[in-house]
């Protein structure tokens, strides 16, 4: 897929938000990806995942043996990168406020892992989940996302495979330009802030 038949997938599913939110990371911008709306059709996100498998190299992608996503974001396109790669797809959660696996999950030790998120800005909750798997026994070989929004400074500490970039601005709390100020704060993300 171009990034222009990708940005035209948002588009379509009114996931490309405009007004003034702060993002997961606690920062804030005029534009919004809502991810879940663009994954809402199963078709779509099917399309997405295996355009986004394509992204990573074959030598790496060889070497999963299972896919993990940060809950919520991260859910619907790990689960369909699970299904693009023939491995299972697992999700960590944060009811405390720290990341780990529930329900079950669990990693073998050394168990090759392909973190899966829906955007990164900072890489903050990815550095988290990251974490979180070594916690748990496994370990990161990689990371995807559809959208990597960090203007390419995110750093993970693993090889970083987005389906698309888009340089939104996004702002600290002291910085916030006076016309966003002026538009009503709405914070869509899942992370408690």
């Amino acid at each position: 897929m171009t990034d222009e038949e990708i940005l035209s997938e948002f588009r379509a599913s009114a996931a490309l938000l405009e007004g003034h939110f702060v993002l997961s990371s606690g920062r804030h911008s005029a534009q919004y990806l809502q991810c879940a709306r663009v994954l809402m059709n199963a078709e779509r996100a099917g399309q997405l995942a295996r355009a986004l498998v394509q992204k990573i190299p074959r030598e790496i992608r060889n070497q999963i043996e299972v896919v993990v996503s940060p809950a919520m974001g991260g859910l619907i396109i790990g689960h369909e990168m699970g299904r693009c790669l023939g491995v299972d797809a697992l999700f960590l959660e944060r009811p405390e406020g720290t990341f780990h696996l529930r329900r079950g999950f669990r990693l073998d030790p050394g168990q090759k892992v392909l973190m899966v998120e829906d955007v990164v800005t900072t890489g903050l909750s990815s550095r988290e989940a990251i974490e979180a798997v070594k916690a748990e026994g496994g370990q990161v070989i990689a990371e995807a996302s559809l959208v990597d929004r960090s203007n390419g400074s995110a750093d993970l500490g693993v090889p970083f495979f987005p389906l698309i970039e888009i340089a939104v601005p996004s702002y600290a709390e002291d910085d916030i330009p006076p016309e966003l100020a002026a538009i009503p704060v709405t914070k869509p993300g899942s992370r408690k802030g």
